[in-house]
């Protein structure tokens, strides 16, 4: 599984989904910041924090606990 977290530069809830990330001891993810990428602000903008199973094409938009982290990494 390869996982990315979309997230923008000062965004308090893309912390609050690192602290969850953290807290559910999610597998090793790629931190990409859609800040000056214009097809993924268009993507992504209003929805980060973000992550996607990149294998899958599957993805976890925030707000999301512990619990539904771990049910979603237990779907793959």
């Amino acid at each position: 599984m390869h996982l990315t977290l979309y997230q923008r530069d000062d965004c308090h809830l893309c912390d609050l989904a690192l602290a969850v990330l953290a807290q559910a001891r999610a597998p090793e993810f790629e931190s990409v910041f859609i800040d000056e990428d214009e097809a993924l602000e268009q993507r992504y903008g209003v929805r980060v924090p973000v992550l996607r199973d990149e294998e899958g094409g599957r993805e976890l938009d925030w707000p999301f606990d512990a619990g539904r982290l771990a049910q979603w990494l237990a779907a793959a």
